[in-house]
């Protein structure tokens, strides 16, 4: 992931206050692409 995506994911993270900082910095880039998924990304089965 580049740098300037992890930021972003991690400015998303931060916003919706389910992590401190401390606990993102210690995180790899898979773990903050999962939270992010898990977070702010909708599924089609969101909406059944």
């Amino acid at each position: 992931m580049s740098q300037l995506a992890r930021q972003s994911k991690v400015k998303d993270l931060l916003a919706k206050k389910k992590f401190n900082e401390k606990e993102i910095a210690e995180m790899t880039d898979p773990q903050i692409e999962y939270y992010h998924w898990l977070y702010f990304e909708d599924s089609v089965y969101d909406y059944m």
